[in-house]
Order: structure tokens, then sequence, then C-alpha cells
């Protein structure tokens, strides 16, 4: 008797409690839904909390009609879901999974519900217990798969075998080539055998960037030229390596120092003992012939722009300073610039080897005041370092330094990412960002709308502008264009090949543009925008979208797009995304509360396309990461913010000083620090150039180094998250990529986007992944660094490098 009455009392505490249980989680459904249905979004949430609620105090009160009344939910839930988001794995589990694992707990309780109203059996539901268990296994076995957004269409590159006569040498650009191609005419690494790869040799360089929120990881690309692999560390310390035992050979401690900004992305290289390649386009400025004086070093000699706004040449084979380089082998770049701050200027791309002119473009810091330094770009002689031109985007005609005493025209257009040089042309293509006060355009002249947010080519020996192509009007959203534009040969629809210029924006457009024209190579369309509300903005009526060409991550959201790890956070997510204003990918910030997606992080970013020329293809990573804006009323009479990239990233309010407003940014998350649109937040595309499609578009990236509110899960779920940093693309069919927020390594096959091979770094990496054979041993490396991951705490000075064993 006591035995039974034990049984009852235990039956009557789990009921009662898994009931009201039930019925909390239903009742907060329920307040959320009655918010999300008074902004004029789903009923669901409302309707099916009441049902939620009413059965869980059903089961409390053991009536066997709350289970039933659960598995109505339930399979309500199921129909509803599949109505919203189809057959989308991410987007059901976060509608399905949680309830799914409740109604297991109903089913499996169910007998008692019938005992304790005074029936028996029920032991029916322990079928539908299995069956709900099976679900939910199958479901979370599926968290461990990735899941492609675009399947692989088996179009994908093939593999044609490297011609001796035509297999890369050297990796002597950032890009590789000049043109940014990121692609390595190698196979000796191919799909057969990359499983394989093992780290070969290991470097410590011993300058480790110590982030504050404001800009501090290892984004580098090495060079390679012969049996060297130079490097420069976030500090600009300069460094180069055996190729085949990554022992150091020199060390140039440059030790550069700034507040905001302690990066080196790369360096340029030059070699005057080699024949200066002239121009083939008829009409083309020939290039300036240079020569080392006698008895001068560096015959060979790398190039590093600092961080704190010095050009430096340093002998590639010593690394001692350049003898007649400017002085003391260093040029200032702060010259002409007038008032610069430490933190508003610094140089963030490796300078460009065009001819025999080095091209350097400069950071100026984003939402800081009206009065910035000007983005001029200058071209200096790569021997004497003597400028030979400046392009000022304030006074393109004058292309000489100021007077004594005058500066180049302040807060204009600058050209911080990468640039790329046609020697054929003799021409340079810049990626071109927008006057200092991105997200407020009144002020802006003339000459700020003409070359904000655009692609320019100029002339590598006069800096004479060729030709310029927008891709946003007055930009309000710090859509500046973010990477090195990649020079193909663009297949066209009669059979013929055009050289073009292909770049991607953070607004997640790609432009394909003839190269000795400027003008789009596939459909672009003006497409209307909305207005906000700030008093004499000169709103652009229409702006660009690339329509010939994929566009990737920069779908217009609907409510469905809303996600989370359960449908809670789900909920507050599409609460907060009814109470914004959002007419699509252009909607201008206001004093209102509106979102911008992809916000100003991109879409793409820096790290740039790789392409592949043998085959036609280009292949494009990206992050999708909304911000919410919003424009405050302020007098601005504080000080000004501290040019770091915290503002860009959401940190509260900043000031614009100099004009009536701040700011309000901050990335578009879920209360457990997710971004609030579905999955994947970061991807990996390869994109036929002949049909203009994606042949297929995979995640990139797992929770393992973090997860909700910063917390690690320590599990290789790979749903895709925002990636920094480029891929390398090899003729072994191959595209490798560092730049994701857990710590690995990774080679795709490029046929199909299948993972092939991952290795696992000390820390994260956003560096660019590059390639080379030793022309002493024979040997193909993969050579990547390893500073550390933007979201991540942990930091480190890693160079590896892998090869077969």
């Amino acid at each position: 008797m006591k035995q039974a009455q034990r049984a009852s009392g235990a039956s009557t505490f789990i009921l009662v409690g898994l009931g009201a249980l039930i019925a909390l989680l239903g009742l907060a459904l329920a307040a959320g839904g009655a918010r999300l249905a008074s902004l004029g979004g789903s009923w669901y949430f409302l309707i099916g909390g009441l049902a939620m609620a009413l059965a869980g105090v059903l089961v409390a009160l053991r009536k066997p009609a709350g289970a039933w009344l659960f598995g109505a939910f339930l399979a309500g839930t199921a129909l509803w879901a599949l109505a919203d988001v189809g057959l989308q794995f991410w987007p059901l589990v976060s509608r399905l999974f949680m309830f799914g694992a409740i109604g297991l707990a109903v089913a499996l309780v169910y007998p008692m519900l019938v005992r304790a109203s005074g029936g028996v059996g029920g032991r029916g539901a322990y079928g539908v217990a299995a069956v709900l268990a099976v679900l939910l296994a199958v479901a979370a076995g599926n968290m461990f798969v990735a899941h492609p957004s675009v399947a692989p269409s088996g179009d994908g590159p093939g593999l044609t075998p490297v011609d001796p006569a035509h297999a890369q040498k050297d990796w002597a650009h950032y890009g590789n080539t000049e043109g940014g191609s990121r692609f390595a005419a190698l196979d000796q690494i191919n799909r057969g055998n990359v499983d394989k790869l093992e780290v070969a040799w290991t470097y410590h360089t011993g300058d480790v960037a110590v982030s504050d929120g404001n800009g501090a990881e290892d984004q580098l690309t090495p060079l390679q030229v012969g049996d060297k692999v130079f490097i420069c560390t976030p500090h600009n310390n300069l460094i180069a390596l055996d190729a085949d035992t990554g022992k150091q050979l020199w060390k140039n401690e440059i030790n550069a120092q700034s507040k905001v900004w302690q990066r080196c992305r790369g360096l340029a290289y030059f070699d005057a003992t080699r024949a200066v390649v002239q121009p083939s386009q008829p009409g083309s400025t020939p290039v300036t012939a240079v020569g080392v004086p006698a008895g001068a070093n560096c015959l060979r000699r790398l190039l590093t722009n600092t961080i704190d706004a010095r050009l430096i040449a340093v002998d590639a084979d010593t690394g001692a300073f350049c003898q007649g380089f400017g002085v003391n082998g260093q040029v200032d770049l702060k010259a002409g610039l007038g008032d610069v701050p430490d933190s508003y200027y610094q140089l963030s791309s490796a300078p460009l080897m065009a001819g025999t002119t080095v091209v350097v473009g400069g950071r100026v810091a984003d939402n800081v005041q009206t009065d910035m330094p000007g983005g001029v770009i200058r071209g200096f002689d790569v021997i004497s370092g003597q400028m030979r031109w400046a392009f000022d985007p304030g006074n393109p005609q004058d292309r000489q330094a100021p007077a004594a005493g005058g500066t180049y025209v302040r807060s204009t257009p600058n050209s911080w990412a990468p640039m790329s040089y046609d020697a054929a042309m003799n021409t340079v293509f810049l990626p071109m960002g927008s006057s200092s006060t991105d997200i407020y355009g009144v002020e802006r002249t003339k000459l700020d709308h003409t070359y904000g947010a655009s692609v320019l080519a100029l002339d590598a020996t006069t800096g004479a502008q060729k030709w310029v192509y927008q891709t946003v009007h007055n930009d309000l959203w710090d859509f500046d264009l973010p990477m090195q534009p990649s020079l193909v040969d663009f297949p066209m629809a009669d059979g013929r090949q055009v050289p073009a210029v292909v770049i991607g924006t953070k607004a997640g457009q790609i432009y394909v543009l003839d190269r000795a024209t400027g003008k789009p190579l596939t459909q672009v369309d003006e497409v209307p925008v909305k207005a906000a509300n700030i008093p004499n903005e000169p709103y652009a009526p229409t702006q660009p979208k690339s329509v010939g060409m994929p566009q990737i991550g920069a779908q217009t959201l609907t409510e469905s797009d809303m996600w989370g790890a359960t449908p809670y956070d789900q909920l507050l997510c599409r609460i907060d995304f009814r109470k914004m204003r959002y007419d699509g990918l252009y909607t201008a910030p206001g004093t209102d509360l509106s979102l911008s997606f992809p916000g100003s992080l991109g879409g793409m970013n820096w790290g740039s396309l790789s392409t592949d020329p043998v085959h036609g293809f280009i292949f494009v990573n990206d992050m999708r990461l909304g911000l919410w804006v919003q424009m405050i009323p302020s007098a601005n009479k504080g000080q000004a913010a501290g040019g770091g990239e915290a503002l860009n990233t959401g940190m509260g309010a900043v000031p614009l000083k100099g004009t009536p407003y701040a700011v309000n940014k901050n990335r578009f998350l879920s209360v457990a620090g997710i971004p609030c649109q579905a999955p994947p937040f970061g991807t990996l595309s390869a994109i036929d150039l002949k049909t203009r499609k994606i042949a297929w578009q995979v995640p990139v990236g797992t929770v393992e180094d973090t997860g909700p509110l910063g917390i690690r899960m320590h599990l290789p779920i790979p749903i895709g998250l925002p990636t920094l940093g480029g891929t390398l693309s090899t003729q072994g069919g191959l595209v490798f990529i560092a730049g994701t927020q857990d710590f690995y390594l990774r080679a795709f096959d490029s046929g199909n986007g299948r993972e092939i091979w991952k290795a696992r770094l000390p820390v994260g990496s956003q560096g660019g992944p590059m390639t080379y054979v030793s022309p002493k041993t024979g040997k193909q490396y993969i050579v990547v660094t390893a500073g550390g991951a933007r979201q991540s705490p942990d930091r480190g000075d890693y160079v590896l490098a892998y090869a077969l064993p």
C-alpha cells in the first residue's frame, strides 16, 4: 500500500512539475506573441502559446486531455513551420526541436495521466515517444552535417594538370599576381592527397597584438620569392624565413605603434635586376625606368607601409634599410595631410608595386568627425622614394604635393583596401571608400559624390584618372569598397574574353567591369530606394544592384527569416525586426531605429575573391551580420570618437563631431548573442563566370570556439559563421580558407564545395593562406599566419607551413 502511495506521489510530482513548466513556457510564448501580433507580426506565437499554456494546466491537473492538446499544438507547430520556412534545416530546427523534446516528455508520462484519471492503458504513447526520439536524434545528428545553401550542381571546376611552362614560380605580390588572382598554378597538393597534409614547420614572430576591441588581429598574407618567405607582424616588424625550414634569416624590428590598429596585411616586392615590363596596350603611358645607384644595397627590396604612416624599404637579402630611399629607407606618409591624430590615419593594406611606382592609399577612421585627413592616393619612385604623383579626390587635376603650409583636401574619400595593377595597360585599380562621416552626407561635395564607394582606374606612371565607376550613390551605410579588385578574362556570350575587373562589396554585390572603360559587362539596374528623415540629406533616389551576377547574402529579409536557437529568442528577434524600419538593402539611417542588412561589416570584406582562371570561376566568402542604426540629434560638444573599429561593430552611441548627430550602431543579435536572421552566417561560394550562376555554396565555420553569449560550445556544428579573411584557390582543385571563427585551416574541393581537410590552429587566424614550391626541394607548402580571430581573446604569433609527408 505504501509503495503504491509513493508511486502515486512521484507521478503527481512529475505531472504537476511538467505541467507547470509547459504552462509557464506557453504563457511566455503567448505574452511575446501578443506583442508581436500588435506590431503586425505572426499570430502563431500568441495562439500557440495559449494552447501550450492550457495544455500545461491540464497536465498539471493530471488530465489526459492535456497531452492530446499538446500533441495538437505540436502538430500545428509543425504545419506552421513547414508553411513558414519550407524544408530548410536550421529554420525548422529552431521552430521544432525544443517543442519536440517537450512532446517526448509528454508522451512518456501519458500512461501516468491515464492512471491518474482512473483509466488503464495508454502504453501506445510509448510508440509516439519512440518516433519523437528518433526524429530528435536524426535532427541532432544533422546539426553536425553541413547544409549547403546552394547544393552542388555538378558543374564546378574540373581538374586540369598544371602545364610546367606556366607553373607558379613565386608568390611575389599580396594577391599572388599584381591583379589579385589568389590562384596558384600548382597541383602537387591536390584533392587526392590533401588529407595527408601535416605541419612542416612553425615559426614564432615574437610580436603579439593585444586587442582592446579596436582592431588587433593578424591579417597577413606572406610573400615568397626564391628560397625566402617574407612576413610582417602587427607592429610592422619585417622578417625573412627559409622557405623549407622556417628558420629566421633576418629580422628588422620596425616596432610601429598605433592605439587602434595593430595589423600588417601584406608587403610589396621589387627586383631591380629584372627588366621592367612595358605595357603592351596601345596608347598606354610607358613605365619609368629605374636603376639602383652603384654601390647601394637593395637590388631586391621589400616595401611595407606602417600603422604609424611610414613607407619603408628594406633589402630583401639582408633586411637592412634601403640606401637612397627617402630618409634612411623611410618616407613620411603624413606629409601634406595636415593635422593627423594617431588613431585617425593608418596604412591598412599592402603597398602596390605598379611597374616602378609604389602606390599607397590609407585608412581614414570612420564616423569620427567632419574634419579628417584627406584620402589622397600617392605613387612613389621605388628606388628613391620620391613622390611621383598624388591623386587627391578633392582636387584630382593637381597631382603635385601641396605648397608649403597647405594640405591635400581634407575629409575626402579614401582607398584603404588593397589595390590591383594591370601591367599591359600600366593601370592601377583602386577600391574607394567614403568621405569621413560615412553615414551623414549633408556636407559632401560634388567630388565626394563622384569618388565615394567607387572603383577608380589611374595611370600608374602619372596618376591621371582613366575612369571611375560608382557602386553606391551618396553612401550612407559605410558600404565602402573593401577588397582588392581581381583582374580576370571575362567570358562573354559571343565567345569573346574581355579583360575585366571583378570586385565584391559589403552590400553583397559582385560587379564585373570592362578594364579599359569601367563599363559594366553584366546587368546593373538602378533600383528606386526610399529616403529617411535627416534634413538636407541629398538622398539618392536610386541605387545600383548588380543583378547580372549572383548577390551573396543580400536577400531582403522578412519576419520568417528571423531565427534563434530556441523559439523564444527567435520570437524576440521577430519583435525587434518588426520594431525597426526596414526597406531592404539600402534602408537609409534616420532618427528612428532602422535595420541595415548586410551591415557595414559585410557582405564581402577585405579578404577578397580568389579566382580559377583555368576553368573560369571565382570563389567568394562572406559574412551575414545585420546592424541596427539610429541617428541621435546631438550638439556634439565633447570629444570626438577614438577612431577605432568598435564604433563600427556596435558599442553604443558615438558622436559624429561637426554634425548635429551622434550615431548608435549595433549588431542585430538575439539575446543569446547570435545573429537574428537564419543561418548560415558565413559561406563559401563558387561562381561560374560563364553561366554567372552559383555552382555551390556551403557554410564555413563551426561553433567549436564560440557560441551563445560568447561561450565556447566545443562542438563542431557547421552552422556557418561570419568569415573575415581571404581564400586561396589552386590548380589542384582546392580552395583554402582560415578566416573563420573557429581555429582551423580548411581545404574544400573546388568542384563541389565539400570540406576534405582541416588542421587545428593554435589560435584563430584571419590571414590569407598562400602557397609555393620550394626551388631547393621541389616541395609544395601551404603557409598561413595565426595571430587570433576577432571574436576571441586568444592571441598568438604563429606562422605555420603545411606539406605532404
